[in-house]
């Protein structure tokens, strides 16, 4: 197994005082108050399509891959790459097809969820964490269910109303990429004691949420091996549960990852697992592609997000960079800033989790959700005129972002 890219893109929240994760602790189960005074920040670190592509729509997308529908196109922009040599033209790589072609392509979108067995000490159960209470709000949630956004003249999915707004000029009316979702056999991972630390509900029991080792949810999740059913997405892609045609959700309940150069807490990630090609699929490299997404409960994090923000970053980000700028030309973009954030990959989401109305509040199936704003291609091809819907450079919110980042040379020095 090859994983490129794996952890590229993060959603993270930075948490002062976080416990410390690998030692024995009697005190396993900690106070919500870790997760006070949080902010967001990042590090860079379909049955299959139900409509696949015409030739004629197929002959841009990346050659020699077994993944995702998906076109590629270029913009103009001054910029420079990582080693500070001017650049010009930018290549990028997006799900579905090219939106002037028009058309509909809808998505196989595997729902997973994921609960935890956290062990004790003495490697007896400790505690069950459940994630069946987020998974029919997450299917009623923005993301799988239509809702009435200002890019489409009927109600639609987020991903496909973002890709709507900043393609707005350029798409025939009848451009649509749909997510078509389905739950998955659950599954569960099991921690030992010393790759967890548990947030304790406000009544002392546990668990509000839970502090994981990142290590050790990656060695849980991603298979070492081709021929490795041990772990989740080894036993998904052996079972043929997914397929490289799939955005394959892991859908987790409130787990929160950590590691010693980020800290505490990554929400979310998006990347793809990379398996060898054989004679069925004609040798080209498998790629599936997949995000985590912890279900956010409310009042943990700060106001304004839960729910579905990670998952809405993740999935924004997947359809604009599906593989992660893992080759180095596509999806790279010329240096930009925003807040904190200096990166040279158009990770849509990564631009707007830091600022101000982050989230874009939606009433939807009884609940109000919290799906994440997001920057539109336009932004990053540094357009002095947004080609996007309303000469925006955001999305829902289009007044989030109102000016480019300025010229930034490599690592924004």
């Amino acid at each position: 197994m090859k994983r490129e890219a794996t952890l590229r893109s993060v959603l993270v929240l930075s948490v002062l005082a976080a416990p410390a994760i690998g030692r024995a602790e009697t005190a396993r189960l900690v106070d919500k108050s870790v997760l006070s005074g949080a902010k967001l920040r990042t590090t860079t670190l379909a049955p299959g399509g139900h409509r696949i592509a015409a030739a004629s729509e197929r002959q841009n997308a990346i050659p020699g891959v077994d993944s995702l529908v998906n076109f590629v196109g270029t913009f103009q922009a001054d910029g420079v790459d990582q080693n500070g040599t001017p650049k010009r033209e930018w290549t990028y790589a997006m799900v579905g097809t090219a939106p002037e072609h028009g058309g509909i392509t809808i998505l196989d979108a595997p729902i997973v969820p994921v609960s935890l067995d956290l062990l004790g000490e003495d490697g007896s159960l400790f505690f069950h964490l459940d994630v069946t209470p987020f998974v029919i709000p997450t299917l009623l949630s923005p993301v799988f269910a239509p809702f009435r956004w200002s890019s489409s003249p009927f109600p639609t999915q987020y991903t496909d109303a973002v890709q709507r707004a900043e393609f707005f000029s350029k798409m025939r009316p009848n451009w649509h990429t749909f997510l078509l979702p389905r739950i998955v056999q659950p599954r569960t991972v099991t921690l030992q004691a010393t790759s967890y630390v548990a947030v304790a509900n406000d009544d002392g029991t546990c668990c509000a949420a839970v502090l994981v080792d990142e290590n050790a949810f990656v060695a849980a999740v991603f298979p070492a091996t081709p021929d490795d059913t041990s772990t989740v997405l080894g036993q998904l892609e052996s079972s043929n549960e997914i397929s490289t045609r799939s955005i394959t959700t892991l859908l987790f309940p409130n787990t929160y990852l950590t590691d010693p150069t980020l800290g505490c807490c990554v929400l979310g990630f998006h990347t793809y697992d990379v398996e060898p090609g054989d004679a069925t699929n004609h040798g080209r490299e498998r790629r599936y592609v997949m995000n985590f997404s912890s279900w956010m409960s409310p009042g943990l994090i700060g106001a304004g997000l839960g729910d579905v923000t990670a998952l809405s970053h993740e999935m924004a980000e997947t359809f604009n960079d599906p593989f992660v700028a893992g080759d180095g030309v596509h999806n790279v973009v010329p240096w930009w800033q925003s807040g904190p954030e200096c990166q040279d990959v158009n990770e849509v989401g990564d631009v707007i989790e830091g600022l101000a109305n982050s989230a874009f509040p939606v009433e939807l199936n009884g609940m109000t959700y919290h799906p994440q704003n997001v920057a539109l291609l336009p932004w990053f091809a540094r357009e002095s005129v947004s080609s996007a819907i309303h000469h925006a450079y955001s999305f829902p919110d289009e007044t989030v972002l109102t000016a480019l980042s300025p010229v930034q040379s490599a690592m924004c020095h």
